[in-house]
Formats: C-alpha cells, structure tokens, sequence
C-alpha cells in the first residue's frame, strides 16, 4: 500500500559541516556571542557590554609600545626548582608545561621601547604562565628593569597581571616584595616617574609590593584588585561584602587606584600622563611652533593648502612656546619697540627749540632797556 511507501522524494541527508574552533566566543558578562576577529581589532574588549577579556603580554606590549620599538632585554632567564617542590605535580614539570604553552620563560618580560614618542622601560606580567604568579626570576628580572630605568633615566611602567607570589618557591618568592619595594624606593630618589596599570588579575604580592608603589595608578574596567580573596575575607570577618567589591570602581572610590582608564584609549592616557612628568614629545613643540609662522605669513599650511586644524588644547599650549621662543612675529614687535623709544627722543628733542625762544625773551629785555633815553635836565 502506498501508505507505507514514500512517494515523493523527503530530505536529503547532508554531510555536517564543521566550522574551525575559535571563530566565535562569548561574553563572560552579558553572554553575547562575538566574532573573534572583531572582537581582536576591539583591543578584546566586548562591543555589547565593554567586558575585558584578559590580554597575554605580547598583545599588551604590542598595545602600549609604538609600532617596531619594543626590545626585550633579560628574556634569556629562566625559574630553577631549589626546593624541589611537588605537590599534585612536580614543580618542574609546571615550569616546562608552562613554557611550552606560552613560549616564554618567566611570567614577566622586559624591554625598552617608546610610548608616544617617549622612551620607556616596560615590564609587562602574563598571567598565562602559571596565574602570572611571582617567583624569584619575575622579581629578578623587575628589578633589572628598574635599575635600567635609573640607568638610561626613563620612565618605567609595569603592567600587573598575577595571582600573588608562587608557593612552590616559598620564603624566596616573598623576599621579592621587599626586594622589588626596595629598588622602586630608589627609582623615587633618582626622580624618575614609575607608572603601574592593574588589570585582571593583580592579586597578592604583587598588589602588596610594587604594583601599589606607582606615582601613578591606572586600571582597567572591571579588574580584580587586593590581596586576599573574597571568599577568604568573608569568612573571616563573618560579613556578607559590597556588591563589586575588589572590583577596581570600587578600589578607585577607596582611594587606592587613581583612575580607571579603558583598554581602548590606554596609550593615549599613558601618553598624556608621561607628558606631565617628562614634558611633550620634541617632534610636538617643533610642529606646534612653527604653526604661527605659517598662520602670520599665509594663514595655509604650505604642505597641504588647508587651514592647519589643531586641537583647542594643542593651541593653548603652542602660544606659550611661540612667545617664548624665537618667533618671526614676536621679533618684530621686539624690534618695533626699541625703535619708537628714539622716535620718542627726537619728539622730545623739539624742546630745545622751545628752550632757547624761552632764553631768548631775557636778550630782548636788554633792547627796552636800550629804549630809556636820559631824563630831561627839566626833570633832573
């Protein structure tokens, strides 16, 4: 019967198609899904809520460093296990498998580079290799950092991204606090400016060590920031806490963090901030000066035929340096003043005209004089 035979063709059975892992990834705040591409050229920054996903250290140092600057010095260093430490796993295998997940050596890297035209020191953490936690190495090679920032005179930024000291070196990964606490100190006498960003994670004792010694504090969204856990405070205390609480909003209205600055626009903050402590970038005085010149001769910019555009704030600061320095308009007016002083002379050196009709009223008393003729001998 035709009731158990199919007639007309149904659905052809098609091979599934499988799409490449990574593609895709979703938000860990509101959950939306997002295209990895995109979601890369957003500096990983969500387009729906502006979540923070975590960057390792290259991304950052690619992030802050101006394009091709950045050399790493110290990448050659490498952690030793001197305890022989094992607890679920030997602490040697931990370094190899981290090493060959990352392809670093240690959960920092250093170098030199420029930052807005500004020469830096930078020491950036990556939380990839083993919670970016601190052992011996991460504090030797921050402390090599700092004293080539004293050396070369450069400001020096550390980027914070870690879960504490690493237990599995003991006693020797807690004397990285003092030792890295003791070489900023001297960092702060030389009077060089130390910059340090929080992002997520910066835990334990890196937040009880260099990671608070910034002269200037900056954090991202939404970063965890403190020493102690949440879960572990709250059973201490017995005490339900805040909402947000360790959260960098939270931390900056207690003080602790100076401003909380979006992925997006970080190296232009860090740029502006270096200019307060080390001044505008020479190119920019330079550009700014002759900008004047161009306005009190054409009023075009030579290059372009355009209005020159600057910013209202870029303007402010340019008429200071025009005054200050030798401008073509400014020399004129130095000029011109000088020269009406002896214009001013020569007005007043009419006067000796005025002097001498004045001396010579007194010659022409002698001639009435002159007039008085002898009195008569009728008078007499």
């Amino acid at each position: 019967m035709e009731w158990f035979k199919r007639v007309t063709p149904g659905l052809e059975a098609q091979t599934k198609k499988e799409l490449p892992d990574g593609l895709w990834i979703k938000c860990d705040r509101c959950g939306q899904i997002l295209y990895k591409k995109e979601l890369d050229r957003n500096q990983l920054v969500c387009t729906g809520c502006g979540f923070h996903f975590r960057m390792d250290s290259g991304q950052y140092a690619a992030l802050l460093a101006d394009e091709g600057s950045f050399e790493e010095f110290n990448a050659a260093i490498s952690s030793a296990d001197p305890l022989n430490f094992k607890d679920s796993k030997k602490y040697a295998d931990r370094l190899r498998d981290a090493m060959a997940k990352t392809g670093l050596k240690e959960a920092v890297i250093t170098g030199e580079g420029t930052l807005g035209g500004i020469p830096v020191v930078l020491a950036i953490m990556d939380f990839r290799f083993i919670g970016g936690s601190m052992g011996s190495v991460v504090g030797e090679k921050i402390s090599r950092a700092i004293d080539r920032a004293i050396e070369t005179r450069r400001p020096l930024l550390i980027l914070s991204a870690s879960g504490g000291a690493r237990m599995q070196e003991g006693a020797l990964s807690l004397m990285q606090m003092a030792k890295t606490s003791a070489k900023l100190a001297l960092l702060a006498e030389a009077g060089i400016p130390f910059l340090s960003i929080l992002t997520d994670p910066t835990a334990g004792g890196t937040t009880a060590s260099f990671s608070m010694l910034g002269d200037v504090i900056v954090a991202e969204p939404g970063a965890f920031i403190g020493f102690a856990g949440p879960r572990v405070i709250k059973q201490t205390i017995g005490q339900d806490l805040p909402e947000g609480f360790q959260r960098a909003e939270f931390v900056q209205d207690h003080g602790f963090v100076d401003m909380i600055v979006d992925r997006r626009e970080l190296k232009q903050h860090l740029e502006r901030i270096l200019g307060w402590f080390v001044g505008p970038v020479r190119k920019k005085p330079r550009r700014a000066a002759s900008k004047p010149k161009i306005k009190a001769e054409s009023g075009l910019d030579t290059d372009s035929g355009l209005e020159p555009a600057l910013p209202a704030q870029a303007e402010g600061e340019a008429a200071p340096l025009a005054s200050a320095e030798t401008s073509p308009a400014a020399g004129k007016k130095a000029q011109a003043a000088p020269k009406r002083k002896p214009a001013a002379k020569s007005a007043a050196g009419a006067g000796p005209s005025t002097v001498k009709s004045t001396k010579a009223a007194p010659k022409r008393k002698p001639a009435a004089k002159k007039s008085n003729h002898p009195k008569p001998a009728s008078e007499v």
